[in-house]
């Protein structure tokens, strides 16, 4: 079932659990994300940035795509495909190819700015039916080449934000996209706690879900978080399993070239990771 983000993270919200963002990169990916959904009747979120939306040919391909698998494998759990840390510009085209969720990353512009490019934005978003989630400090690491020192969002800027209509707000409070480096200071739950305190009933959105201790995932979420994303471990799963099933030999073995066969153990890797962090967040049983 095609639908926004709205619904399903204000659920989320009153029920104190999150809906997990799954990344997807290709056709494999998104199969195994909407499959899992299905299997656990949870709602899903598909994250795609717009490298990887470039990577798949461009983003009417992409949301043609998920259209026809939501058709094609008879999904009825909820879906929102959401455009992930979208330029303006990426924005209007995603609105344009037919997503029906947006993420504007204003972080790195002056708050006046992200103010008048978000409020333009959720015009347009409260026109077309489409979910929009905004940025406030920047996320640390590396995500398509936008690099982010892993900011302390400030509170007050949140609600400057919050109060513009958005469907959800991202707020940086030092997590980081792709590995978590072992000298990490964890999150800052003080400056969640007082970023609810002011944005009210508003959806929290936790990016950079890799490697954050299963804890630190049930105090976020606690705290008003109710979208995770998920995006470097479903790489890491998926990797692994390919190379193990290429230095077991078994490529050569009988028709184990085959594509369908050689990708089969990275599938089934991401399933089981979309899974686990399903269960983590709470949401299996929620669509």
């Amino acid at each position: 079932m095609y639908e926004n983000a709205k619904a399903m993270l204000e659920k989320a919200k009153k029920g104190h659990y999150a809906v997990p963002q799954i990344n997807i990169n290709n056709l494999e990916w998104t199969k195994a994300a909407l499959q899992t959904a299905q299997e656990l009747n949870a709602p899903i979120i598909l994250g795609v940035s717009e490298g990887a939306g470039k990577y798949m040919t461009g983003f009417k391909t992409v949301a043609d795509m998920v259209k026809a698998m939501i058709d094609g494998l008879g999904i009825t759990v909820p879906v929102a495909l959401h455009l992930d840390h979208g330029t303006y510009e990426g924005c209007l085209a995603c609105i344009d190819a037919g997503f029906n969720s947006i993420m504007f990353d204003g972080s790195h512009y002056p708050i006046a700015e992200n103010i008048e490019k978000t409020r333009e934005l959720v015009r347009i978003c409260a026109e077309k039916g489409l979910s929009l989630e905004a940025e406030v400090g920047s996320i640390g690491g590396e995500e398509d080449g936008v690099i982010g020192a892993g900011e302390v969002a400030d509170p007050k800027e949140c609600k400057q934000i919050a109060d513009l209509g958005v469907t959800m707000l991202a707020a940086g409070i030092g997590n980081i996209h792709g590995k978590y480096p072992e000298n990490w200071a964890g999150l800052d739950f003080d400056a969640l706690d007082a970023i609810q305190q002011l944005t009210g009933d508003k959806p929290l959105v936790l990016h950079g879900g890799t490697g954050i201790p299963d804890d630190m995932i049930a105090h976020a979420i606690r705290l008003g978080v109710s979208k995770i994303n998920v995006n470097t471990e479903c790489q890491l799963t998926f990797a692994a399993a390919t190379r193990g099933y290429i230095e077991a030999g078994k490529d050569l073995q009988g028709k184990g070239f085959d594509p369908r066969k050689l990708l089969g153990p990275g599938v089934e890797a991401i399933k089981a990771t979309v899974k686990e962090k399903m269960t983590l967040f709470g949401t299996v049983g929620k669509a």
